[in-house]
């Protein structure tokens, strides 16, 4: 008898695809014409697969529905056209039928997958870090870049101030007082004393904002300061590590009670960006700007080439040293990033 063939890593991650393919489609539940009522606008609230919660734009109510065929990119804050059923079907009230043109969409890189949407039609990025785990200006500018690139507005949020001695508390502000020289604002505040809720509460009214940080800043615990009688999961720190649990595990837009809506994503240690062109980087450093087009030489990288006008500035004092240290380190785990990946996809596509 012959031998049978075996399969390929390859074949058999495709076979368990089609099989997971054709479940759901199983699954799923069809809609007939007749069973569903007129068309209507809503806003997504948090995505589940190939369901969606969407808030009814007229009456406020929330309706889990299923998604039309083709609709693959829905995140919280779409804007989009449902239609609700004529009656519950396993708890599925309606199908949502198209996503209107967004404003904006935040865009998370996927290692294997490539650009992955976490929330459309925002206006306002708020960077949360914290004393615990270890304020990071490297996580910090990767967030700044992603944020100037999507040209959305950043805050920058210093939380769990109530654990810093004043001396300490003075340190930080120094540090964070480059961010407010080039132009950002930042906030410093604390769930446990209050201090600096309501100047956040102010700065959320009237926009879609998004909370980005690392696991652990206090995301959540933030959103249950901003929404008294709301509570989202917590995340602990761990001892080990001083890196942050996961607690949030979808993206949830909550409208805050003072006024504004606020998407809570899930925490990332590390906001890749190896999906942009070193030049989109370096403008986005909003202070390199000026500069820019002023090196002896057009291809200058801006280490240690003759005549480089931004290396000068760092010496002189014109541009801060650690914020043009952490733009070389984003630049460096890019490209390794990317080597990574182009590596990845040449082995996967030998198998």
């Amino acid at each position: 008898m012959a031998k049978k063939k075996k399969l390929t890593k390859g074949q058999v991650r495709r076979v368990r695809s089609n099989q997971k393919r054709k479940l759901k489609k199983e699954e799923s539940i069809q809609w007939d014409e007749s069973m569903l009522g007129t068309a209507q606008k809503g806003l997504v609230i948090t995505r589940f697969g190939q369901h969606a919660d969407i808030e009814d734009q007229e009456s406020g109510e929330i309706h889990r529905c299923n998604l039309r065929r083709g609709i693959e990119s829905l995140v919280s804050g779409d804007k989009v056209i449902w239609r609700p059923g004529l009656e519950s079907m396993e708890g599925i009230n309606g199908v949502v039928e198209a996503v209107e043109p967004r404003t904006s969409v935040l865009t998370r890189p996927d290692y294997y997958d490539g650009l992955k949407p976490v929330a459309a039609n925002v206006d306002q990025m708020i960077i949360v870090s914290s004393v615990l785990p270890e304020l990071s200006l490297n996580i910090i500018d990767r967030y700044l870049v992603a944020a100037e690139t999507l040209k959305i507005a950043p805050l920058i949020v210093l939380n769990k101030i109530d654990l810093l001695e004043q001396e300490q508390l003075e340190l930080y502000k120094d540090w964070l007082s480059t961010y407010e020289k080039i132009g950002y604002k930042v906030l410093l505040v604390s769930k446990e004393t209050g201090e600096g809720i309501p100047a956040l509460e102010e700065r959320l009214s009237n926009r879609i904002n998004i909370f980005v940080g690392q696991s652990g800043v206090g995301k959540s615990s933030l959103v249950n300061a901003l929404m008294p009688g709301f509570d989202i999961e917590e995340g602990a720190v761990s001892e080990n590590s001083g890196l942050g649990q996961h607690t949030t595990t979808a993206s949830r837009l909550y409208h805050i009670p003072s006024g504004g809506d606020l998407i809570d994503s899930p925490g990332v240690r590390e906001f890749g960006l190896w999906h942009l062109e070193a030049e989109e980087v370096t403008k986005a450093f909003i202070e390199f700007q000026p500069y820019l087009g002023g090196c002896k030489f057009r291809d200058c990288k801006h280490l240690d080439d003759p005549g480089c006008i931004l290396v000068k500035a760092v010496e002189d004092g014109e541009i801060n040293q650690v914020r043009f240290e952490n733009y070389h380190r984003i630049l460096e785990s890019m490209a390794e990033m990317k080597a990574n990946r182009q590596y990845s996809r040449n082995k996967k596509a030998d198998l």
